[in-house]
């Protein structure tokens, strides 16, 4: 009797469990809020229309400074522990309960609420999102620069608590990285001399625990290392033109074949619909199988299906890539004096875009890591320059020394710059070295064989790797 009592209180809760998972579901596709509101909102009830309605509303002592705290953050002038006591100072409590009375919002408290979504008036339910029912606090772009600064500061590994500074998190021991092949990063700290002076230097990690030999370096002269470092990464005009050239090729023959895939895709369609309409006179035909002229119908709508899929994305294009590239050329058009009229938060951001890591050695910037896009630039930029270093040589053919001019340009990057350039920034597979739209993969009812190896024309890209820019450009 005991193991049956078991049996049917386990399968009891189960279904009762089922059931409760349900109703928060359904409640939340219905926009309801689950449990209880956040900071800023109050669970309130309704009674109008003879019903009580649980529902939830603004909370007018603090939603005001809730919407607040985002605008503050999304200044960049304040860090969690700042907005929490400037928050505190202008009146915002923790809602008090039977337990714990009002108090200050903690760091942690203050996190959770800046990457809320139910601020933008959504409720999330098992990873999916629901148009809520309750008033939105805050507008979408609010919450994408919160959203775009903290990332920043967690992919900068930047803790500001303590002492704040526009290069923390960017700045690496070069020393360690040269001498022992370690990656460290440099921490900030500020002193005060016996006669009240206030100094700020940067230093290795490493040597807290004895491993690193390297000195401190004072916060000024970094400074003004970062700023020079910043001439070493300008392109130039010549380069920025003949990327441009590329781009607008690129795009011009993107147009050109999704135009090709579009007429040659809606032919298709017409040629099905020509033999739906022979198969359907067909089937007033009693004497004939049935069964085969339905089959034969039922492989048209699905290959129909599959054209018009292809019809709608064929609409994608290289515009935003091309876009992104622009930006990137004007940001390194001439960096530094754009760094130079930069605020300190911005200089933060900056950094933090286009360097990964900045190495510190000998009071100068040895060595950087660039990231994504700026890494494949630059790539193709060192390529771009090294061609245009190579003398000709009058004793071996053109062509042998235009190819040798690649491979020596190719070797020092390792690898073809304008497959990076285009492969990788344009979104293609790889990069074409004709202007001319690839053939485009049309399938009927029979599939491709192998002896048919045709490529979707959207991926208007198979160039040999080593092609250079200028070499992409002269054989167009």
């Amino acid at each position: 009797m005991h193991g049956i009592l078991a049996t049917f209180n386990e399968y009891q809760s189960r279904e009762s469990g089922a059931d409760i998972a349900y109703k928060m579901g359904q409640k939340a596709k219905n926009g309801g809020t689950l449990g209880r509101a956040p900071l800023g909102y109050l669970n309130v009830f309704d009674r109008s229309e003879f019903r009580e309605i649980r529902t939830v509303a603004l909370d007018p002592e603090r939603a005001e400074l809730v919407k607040l705290g985002f605008e503050l953050y999304a200044t960049g002038d304040y860090t969690l522990a700042d907005l929490s006591d400037e928050l505190f100072d202008r009146g915002l409590r923790t809602r008090a309960t039977q337990r714990h009375p009002a108090k200050q919002v903690s760091i942690n408290k203050l996190s959770q609420m800046l990457r809320d979504r139910y601020y933008l008036g959504v409720v999330e339910y098992q990873g999916e999102e629901f148009e809520g029912r309750h008033e939105a606090l805050i507008d979408e772009d609010l919450f994408g620069r919160v959203q775009d600064l903290i990332e920043s500061r967690t992919n900068a590994g930047e803790r500001r608590r303590v002492h704040h500074h526009y290069l923390k998190g960017s700045l690496f021991c070069g020393r360690c990285a040269e001498e022992d092949g370690v990656t460290q990063r440099m921490i900030i700290q500020h002193v005060t001399s016996a006669r009240g002076g206030e100094y700020t230097y940067f230093f290795c990690r490493n040597k807290q625990h004895g491993r690193c030999s390297a000195p401190h370096v004072n916060v000024l002269r970094i400074e003004d290392a970062v700023e020079n470092h910043y001439a070493t990464v300008q392109f130039g005009e010549e380069f920025v033109e003949e990327v441009r050239e590329v781009v607008a090729e690129a795009l011009a023959d993107q147009e050109a074949a999704s135009r090709l895939l579009k007429r040659q895709l809606t032919t298709q369609l017409h040629s099905l619909d020509a033999k739906e309409s022979n198969l359907l006179d067909l089937a007033a035909d009693d004497s004939l199988p049935q069964l085969k002229i339905r089959q034969k119908l039922r492989e048209i709508q699905r290959e129909r299906e599959h054209l018009t899929e292809r019809l709608t994305a064929v609409q994608d294009d290289l515009s935003d890539s091309a876009r992104l590239i622009e930006a990137c050329l004007k940001l390194l058009s001439n960096p530094q004096e754009l760094y130079r009229r930069c605020s300190d938060e911005q200089r933060r951001l900056l950094n933090q875009a286009i360097f990964a890591r900045l190495y510190v050695h000998h009071e100068e910037i040895n060595t950087d890591e660039l990231n994504e896009p700026f890494r494949a630039l630059h790539a193709a930029h060192t390529a771009h320059r090294a061609l245009l270093a190579d003398k000709p040589d009058p004793g071996r053919p053109a062509a042998r020394q235009g190819a040798q001019k690649a491979r020596r340009a190719t070797s020092r990057i390792g690898g073809g710059s304008s497959v990076v350039l285009l492969g990788g920034l344009l979104g293609m597979d790889q990069v074409h070295a004709s202007s001319k739209p690839p053939r485009v993969e049309l399938r009927g009812f029979e599939p491709l064989t192998p002896s048919m190896p045709w490529r979707c024309a959207t991926n208007c890209a198979t160039a040999p790797s080593g092609t250079s820019l200028a070499g992409l450009r002269n054989s167009k």
